[in-house]
């Protein structure tokens, strides 16, 4: 009856932390001792009972305001003076504006909605098929999360007990410049040199404006991922900093905020954050029943009784985050996976650091496949092109994105590296 509450809910379309707890409360109410109800909100109170948890909607709050303070525009023609002239600059613009704007909001979605708005109009503009800039601009927005500040990056540090937040900050750098790298090659292979596609990315202001104009935003990231690095600051901290650097440049700098939209703003934020905390809440509670049977010890000992090598251990990991971000919302899969494979992965060799960014990495291509990838629908909402041709126009990037995981996952040097290098 449990499972049945749990995937009817699922089904049916109820959020994955109302079917859990759903699932959950049904299971504690008509159990045996020592299941009782009292377990659950007391349960729920310590997954949340964190102050590195702040840091989640405090950087949330930051990329709030700083997509309101205009910054959007800013970052493209940066990213316009860097590769626009180059063949399909406008389609290279998009991607490296991904990749700064990762360093800005973290979230796939935000880059998504933003940067879309965009480009999506301005490449169809320039001849490209509306479908493809859509699946351009959802691909390309799945580096925001891997490149650091990264929400999921926190989570994960929080999951998992003895993995440093430095360290997997500096982990994502590589793997989301690579990604970048991969998509620009494969985008400049295959889009065709016509009138519509020829090197000279958008308009917009001057080659020094813009590079003056993109200095501010981008030295957000450096100074927020550089005081962690330094031991300055804990994480936590950092956030607020972010915050209230993202507040000064919105309000007195650019401008671009009034103080009459800030309370739009908060609770904007606030909703958002609540989204991700519920579903944190709920997980903890579900595992404190795994752990108290003792699945994930089960798990570990059936994985290194069967599994005769780290190769085939994380091959199967792949495709296992590859078919659970089909249907989960990423941290939530994290959340319910990882107190379970990274034992496992320990036990196998594999580095704490280097299986948190392939989880990650792994988690956020989710975000691009159906049937329940949010940038996706984003993209989709912002193209209305159809979800099936829209669908059709992504699978490229998909591949391209899967290859990148697989070099990331059997040569791990790309992940470890710059941590290692800096002493971490």
């Amino acid at each position: 009856m449990v499972y049945i509450i749990l995937i009817g809910g699922l089904l049916a379309g109820a959020p994955i932390a109302v079917a859990i707890l759903a699932a959950l409360l049904f299971f504690m109410g008509t159990g045996e001792a020592p299941y009782t109800l009292r377990i659950v909100p007391t349960e729920i109170f310590k997954g949340l009972n964190s102050f590195p948890l702040l840091a989640i909607p405090l950087f949330v709050l930051a990329g709030e305001l700083m997509n309101e303070s205009g910054i959007t525009g800013r970052i493209i023609a940066f990213a316009n003076v860097l590769v626009g002239r180059m063949r399909a600059g406008l389609a290279l613009v998009n991607i490296w504006a991904s990749v700064i704007f990762a360093g800005l909001s973290g979230s796939a979605v935000a880059d998504t909605s933003a940067i879309g708005r965009v480009f999506i109009p301005e490449m169809e503009k320039h001849g490209y098929d509306r479908a493809y800039a859509a699946a351009l601009t959802a691909a390309s927005s799945v580096i925001g999360p891997i490149i650091p500040p990264s929400i999921p990056v926190i989570i994960y540090a929080l999951i998992v007990s003895g993995v440093s937040v430095p360290a997997l900050f500096l982990a994502g750098v590589v793997p989301g410049i690579l990604l970048a790298i991969f998509l620009s090659g494969y985008v400049m292979m295959t889009v065709k040199v016509d009138k519509g596609h020829e090197a000279g990315g958008i308009g917009g202001p001057s080659k020094g404006q813009a590079l003056l104009q993109g200095i501010l935003p981008l030295l957000m990231p450096v100074l927020v991922v550089g005081s962690i690095l330094l031991g300055i600051v804990t994480p936590t901290e950092a956030a607020s900093f972010a915050v209230g650097y993202a507040l000064i440049l919105g309000l007195f700098v650019y401008r671009n905020i009034r103080l009459s939209a800030l309370p739009r703003i908060f609770s904007g934020a606030m909703r958002d954050s609540a989204v991700i905390l519920i579903i944190i809440a709920a997980v903890s509670a579900a595992n404190w029943l795994l752990t108290y049977n003792r699945v994930p010890n089960m798990l570990t000992d059936w994985v290194l009784a069967n599994v005769d090598s780290k190769t085939t251990f994380l091959i199967a990991v792949i495709i296992l985050f590859l078919f659970v971000g089909l249907f989960l919302e990423g941290i939530a899969a994290m959340l319910v996976l990882v107190p379970i494979l990274h034992p496992i992965a320990v036990s196998m060799g594999v580095d704490p650091t280097h299986f948190g960014i392939l989880v990650i990495f792994n988690l956020m291509i989710g975000l691009i496949t159906p049937p329940l990838g949010l940038c996706l629908f984003v993209a989709e909402g912002v193209a209305n092109v159809g979800m099936a041709k829209l669908i059709r126009a992504i699978m490229p990037f998909f591949f391209v994105e899967v290859l990148v995981l697989i070099i990331l996952t059997f040569v791990p040097q790309t992940v470890i590296w710059l941590p290692r290098a800096l002493g971490y």
